[in-house]
């Protein structure tokens, strides 16, 4: 933890996390410029880290803020939103006592060494969101999901989803098929040896059967791939150092070790009965996301990752948090072929010369072959040490282009979400300092947006979200 220096000299995209975020009621959306789209119909849902401070210290890296859920409803009536913290139980004994009381990623818990043992890590909720028919899960991956009523986002507490026993934890990263409906995930179980838990749910989320495998020591596995008949890991070199973390010494992100020559682990599992395929190996890298995969006519699993050369992105996202970055993390949009039958990496190529994150495919090209791909990254010329994404973008795998929406000097747009045919994404303005939500053409992002939309409060910069189509109430 550190203590809050708000006089040094920082970029614009830094205040944004200056203060905690503040919530606000549902409440009628003004439109700057342009109208919304006659069609659009339904509501975005994001989630991110959106307090990183109590006490006037820092939480030790952005992935220990607070989870809060922004809801953006497009009905017959307008647009209106809602934006609440996740009403966690490390959260509400937090704001109880008004100070840090839990460790977690990036930190350890506060005060005498046996609160390492007594308050580990805290169910921070603030990664992704997944909305299923009656609810809406704010997903952190160290713990359970956590419930939310998906017009209110009141919170209704943990969420088990009917198989989460034992401690069993359900990743931020899950993949639903968009022709059956099922959604698959995992889950880590740590130990002398970690063990990755697989599981298969039915359209309502409910875990309808899981699969569990030992891996080589205690790696940092962030997100999977769903590409046809299989589920696929690529597991980084990366392996957790546990005795620092045990005796409360060390955290766990400054106890992740980069170990390239245990290069990269391969687990093929069979999406229908979750038994395992095969196990390869690869080159060393890191990769915190995927963003597609399918099998191609020869039979060969095609997989798109945003791919960096070591794991130097962890010491980046680190320096997020402190509000000014020195550490410059490259990540580039990758294509790996796979011999799903035996493990074995046939190709891997550079798709794109420029960073790319949290990329992702249109929702009903999930798991098959997607002409596009739609990222997060940099304007070129950007210093990326130096600041945080401030494009997004599509990449045309037929045409080989890439076309760019830039919001403007100071200002950044957050995850690029598809909503039929539109791009949805909320952009933090740090000339105004404020947040507004923007919508793009999904086929001209080149051009301006359709609609820009104020929000009343700021919306710190996000991680991940989701669009559920159709939700029409006032």
């Amino acid at each position: 933890m550190q203590i809050i220096d708000k006089k040094s000299n920082k970029k614009a995209w830094a205040s944004a996390l200056t203060e905690p975020a503040k919530e606000f009621p549902l409440t009628q959306l003004s439109i700057i410029s342009g109208n919304i789209p006659e069609g659009l119909r339904g509501t975005l849902y994001r989630n991110g880290p959106a307090r990183l401070e109590r006490g006037r210290m820092f939480a030790g890296h952005w992935f220990d803020g607070d989870g809060a859920i922004l809801a953006v409803n497009f009905t017959d009536g307008g647009v209106n939103a809602a934006y609440r913290y996740v009403q966690t139980i490390g959260y509400q004994a937090e704001n109880a006592a008004d100070k840090f009381l839990y460790g977690n990623y990036g930190m350890t818990a506060p005060g005498p060494v046996w609160n390492q043992w007594r308050r580990p890590i805290k169910n921070a909720a603030n990664t992704s969101v997944l909305a299923l028919p009656d609810k809406l899960l704010a997903l952190w991956e160290g713990g359970k999901p956590y419930a939310l009523d998906l017009q209110t986002l009141e919170t209704r507490g943990e969420d088990n989803l009917g198989g989460l026993s034992n401690g069993l934890t359900y990743s931020a990263h899950y993949k639903q098929d968009p022709q059956t409906k099922e959604i698959f995930n995992f889950g880590i179980s740590l130990g002398l040896n970690a063990k990755l838990n697989v599981y298969k749910s039915d359209s309502t989320g409910r875990i309808i059967q899981k699969a569990a495998y030992s891996l080589d020591g205690l790696p940092l596995i962030h997100d999977f791939v769903l590409a046809g008949e299989y589920l696929i890991f690529f597991i980084p070199p990366v392996r957790l150092n546990v005795l620092p973390v045990l005796l409360g010494t060390s955290n766990y992100s400054d106890s992740m070790q980069w170990r390239p020559e245990l290069g990269t682990q391969i687990l093929v599992i069979d999406r229908d009965s979750l038994s395992l395929v095969s196990r390869g190996e690869a080159e060393p890298w890191y990769q915190w996301h995927f963003a597609n995969g399918y099998v191609d006519a020869n039979g060969a699993v095609i997989v798109d990752i945003a791919r960096y050369e070591d794991f130097q992105t962890n010491q980046y996202l680190k320096e997020v948090a402190t509000g000014k970055t020195h550490t410059p993390a490259q990540s580039t949009l990758s294509r790996v072929t796979l011999h799903p039958q035996s493990g074995k990496v046939a190709a891997i190529e550079q798709l794109l010369d420029r960073h790319c994150e949290f990329p992702n495919v249109p929702r009903q090209n999930v798991g098959q072959e997607s002409r596009y791909t739609y990222m997060s990254g940099f304007r070129q010329g950007t210093d990326i040490s130096q600041e945080v994404l401030n494009t997004i973008a599509c990449f045309d795998h037929k045409t080989q282009t890439l076309t760019e929406a830039y919001p403007g000097d100071n200002c950044y747009p957050s995850e690029p979400i598809l909503a039929e045919n539109w791009v949805l994404t909320v952009v933090y303005d740090g000339n105004s300092y404020s947040s507004q939500v923007w919508i793009y053409d999904s086929d001209r992002l080149n051009e301006e947006p359709i609609c820009k939309l104020k929000l009343p409060s700021i919306i710190p910069h996000s991680f991940h979200g989701t669009w559920k189509s159709g939700l029409s109430k006032e």
